[in-house]
């Protein structure tokens, strides 16, 4: 059955696109068929995150009922994609974005969309098409007063909203707390994503961060995730993680997603 996901924030430059592809690219790995969509249609990124730069065919082109969505569909070595415009001044409808994916759901396991940074039509078309989001947001005050919003949104219109990815994390005295996130928006943090410079790097290389520093920290939560999300346990494969002492927070809130919900 397929799982659609959105990946929201309400605030750019969190890292929600590179987030998008890394967790997309981790539910690869796990054997799971992919498809990722950019619903950020006023200001698409994802095409770019993976060089797909001019598109014949988007999302803008299956949203003005010109094109099928099959034919936006573009296949790359470990998912597809359906990118966005960069320059496009098409009329069209955000809110169709839900029954336009309805003929893809066979097809897939898991289909990511990610959202724009703003709750208009085009932020709810990503809460209306979802089984579930996840918020993006980073350990900053201007960021989690954004995030508090979207939430306080998010719940208001009945929307499953599955935990926090916390991005950029720099473990510094001057972060606010992930204790405090949590207290703060009601919600677990289900993956903290270290501040890593192979991230970008690999974003110069239009290659998932996963892909190109498989061994990271980040690329292992984001592995952990992903394999909590579609009810699988993550197999340790670092020997420093084999010998670690304790879990963390974040694994004991991935443990107690797993608990509520595949049992």
């Amino acid at each position: 059955m397929c799982k659609v996901i959105g990946i929201m924030s309400l605030k750019g430059g969190v890292g929600k696109t590179s987030v998008t592809v890394a967790l997309g690219d981790a539910f690869s790995d796990l054997g799971q068929r992919v498809l990722l969509i950019d619903g950020n249609l006023s200001a698409p990124n994802l095409g770019v995150h993976l060089n797909v730069i001019n598109p014949e065919v988007t999302l803008h082109e299956v949203l003005s009922r010109e094109r099928n969505v099959e034919d936006a569909i573009h296949s790359l070595e470990k998912f597809d994609i359906i990118p966005s415009s960069l320059f496009s001044k098409k009329e069209f409808n955000p809110l169709n974005l839900k029954n336009k994916l309805s003929s893809l759901k066979q097809s897939y396991d898991i289909i990511l969309i990610d959202s724009p940074p703003s709750l208009g039509e085009e932020g709810l078309a990503t809460m209306l098409a979802s089984d579930e989001v996840l918020v993006v947001t980073t350990p900053d005050y201007p960021t989690l007063g954004s995030t508090i919003k979207a939430v306080k949104i998010a719940k208001s219109r009945g929307t499953n909203i599955s935990g926090l990815v916390l991005n950029k994390v720099l473990n510094k005295d001057f972060e606010i707390s992930p204790e405090e996130v949590e207290k703060t928006l009601d919600l677990p943090i289900m993956a903290k994503i270290p501040h890593d410079l192979d991230i970008m790097r690999a974003l110069a290389y239009f290659t998932p961060s996963t892909s190109h520093s498989p061994n990271s920290d980040a690329s292992v939560e984001f592995r952990k995730l992903a394999a909590i999300l579609i009810g699988q346990k993550y197999k340790q494969f670092r020997l420093r993680d084999l010998f670690r002492a304790t879990p963390s927070k974040t694994d004991i809130n991935r443990e107690i997603f797993y608990e509520r919900i595949f049992r």
